[in-house]
């Protein structure tokens, strides 16, 4: 029974270091559409820009917002340089 608990314990740990990578991505889609009625709404935030969100929402009405968990690209931190 003790090596069946040390064996869940590892696995867990396992489990929980190789999701960490795949947690830690940037969100790539910056927008957000929000539509439906006013006591159901549905949120979709697969929008790279703006227009491609309000496009979705013509005709069938609704909102875009900026995406919450947007963190932006995962480019370079260095500053650039001007020559």
């Amino acid at each position: 029974m003790r090596h069946l608990g040390l064996s869940m314990i590892g696995l867990a740990a396992i489990a929980a270091a190789m999701m960490a990578p795949l947690l830690a991505h940037a969100d790539p889609y910056k927008w957000c559409a929000v539509y439906g009625s006013r006591d159901v709404q549905a949120t979709n935030c697969g929008f790279v820009t703006y227009q491609q969100c309000l496009a979705t929402i013509s005709g069938i009405g609704g909102y875009c917002t900026p995406n919450q968990f947007y963190t932006g690209p995962q480019g370079s931190k260095r500053a650039r340089k001007r020559h």
